[in-house]
């Protein structure tokens, strides 16, 4: 059979999207609408074709095996929309409703959505075109997603390879990992090591998704959000929104933060959750200190050797057993604790040097996606000078999303 074989993390973000929609949409605004509109179009499906990323699908080999990428022999390509009004409301609007068109893998792992002519886009007089890329998790983790949509609107720079070693025998990688666990239990005794930070009370914002579901964005110049960086600043802000916002006690109130993690790509998803408390007793001052320390250790604790180990002895998995264990995974339990009330996931996207047809980037936005035990995240993606702040909530977790927009505004 032709094709490279899912690593274990990527094969697990597929079984479980059946359980718990994941598809990524990286949102993309573009000045102007080009004048041969068709023309732009083909160009970014010959940037599409000309990649062997992106001319990829999946085949399922059985329960015994993990699914392969194969080459496809066509793809889904570019779909086109009107925004309802022609605005950037509308568009937002749009895309909360794409999110209710998952994605089939063994097709296609991507599709492009085009809106134009769509007016109002925050920082542009005129009209413009938005461009959605929606991404199948299992192909992509947030930073090799926004590489992927980076080449497709010409630049230049190739996407990292993924470098799919050969998986080793479990109970070997398992031994390994065991000893380096034991080494980090006493890293972290000695003060070598931060100790992890702890898990906390569920609140309302990790209530199951239910009633409408809404998007919103906030726009900001890379040099106005203060703090030791731009994570750091928005995290700091929806601290601060949030307590205000919520009534209810949240002194443990604290952020999952997806974070690369170091080292050599070893799968599309090449990520991990670190857990952060966001101390809204705290003046901000005092609380970005310490959201910046905690942040800090949890990459140190990424790259303890016990987590690279962790990591290989996942990866030789056998396919029955990692299937066996997502059957079992029941999205309908309630947890008694999490490890955060909210997500904050942070990319930069480069420089500002994406074009559609002539259109140069205005800026992009993405919109992480809720899940059973988290109704709503938080995106922060820059690209250029330019941030874009976005809210992805559910009614259920936050019932009047502006008023939280506007705290948020005033946070940040």
């Amino acid at each position: 059979m032709r094709g490279q074989p899912m690593t274990a993390i990527d094969a697990q973000f597929y079984w479980m999207s059946a359980k718990i929609p994941s598809d990524e949409f990286l949102l993309y605004a573009f000045a102007g609408v080009p004048a041969d509109f068709d023309r732009a179009v083909g160009e970014v499906l010959d940037r599409a074709r000309a990649s062997s990323d992106l001319t990829l699908r999946v085949e399922d080999s059985g329960k015994l095996r993990y699914p392969r990428w194969v080459p496809a022999v066509d793809h889904i390509g570019v779909t086109a929309h009107r925004a309802p009004g022609d605005s950037w409301a509308g568009c937002l609007e749009a895309v909360v409703r794409l999110t209710d068109d998952q994605l089939d893998v063994r097709v296609a792992p991507w599709r492009l959505h085009l809106f134009a002519e769509v007016n109002g886009i925050p920082g542009h007089r005129g009209p413009g075109t938005v461009a959605v890329l929606q991404v199948a998790h299992a192909f992509a983790d947030g930073s090799r997603a926004s590489a992927l949509a980076a080449w497709l609107f010409g630049r230049e720079e190739p996407v990292a390879a993924v470098d799919r070693t050969g998986r080793s025998l479990l109970p070997w990688r398992a031994v390994v990992a065991a000893r380096a666990h034991r080494k980090r239990v006493d890293d972290t005794r000695s003060g070598q090591l931060p100790p992890p930070v702890g898990d906390r009370p569920p609140l309302v914002t990790n209530n199951r998704p239910a009633g409408a579901r809404a998007v919103r964005t906030l726009v900001r110049r890379r040099a106005d959000l203060g703090g030791s960086t731009v994570t750091v600043a928005v995290l700091s802000a929806v601290s601060a929104a949030l307590a205000e916002y919520l009534d209810e006690p949240c002194d443990s109130l604290g952020a999952e933060v997806p974070m690369a993690k170091a080292g050599v790509r070893q799968a599309n998803n090449h990520f991990g959750n670190i857990p952060v408390g966001l101390y809204p007793q705290c003046d901000r001052p005092a609380r970005i200190e310490r959201i910046a320390a905690e942040l800090a250790g949890g990459r140190a604790r990424a790259r303890h050797p016990a987590s690279v180990a962790s990591d290989r002895a996942f990866a030789a998995t056998p396919a029955a057993l990692l299937r066996w264990g997502v059957d079992k995974f029941d999205p309908q339990v309630r947890p008694v604790r999490v490890s955060g009330n909210t997500v904050v996931s942070s990319v930069h996207r480069g420089p500002a040097d994406l074009r559609f047809g002539t259109s140069p980037v205005l800026l992009t936005a993405g919109f992480p996606a809720l899940s059973p035990a988290m109704g709503l995240t938080h995106g922060v993606h820059g690209i250029g000078d330019t941030v874009v702040v976005s809210v992805h909530a559910a009614e259920s977790a936050i019932s009047e999303i502006d008023v939280y927009l506007r705290l948020l505004d005033a946070a940040l």
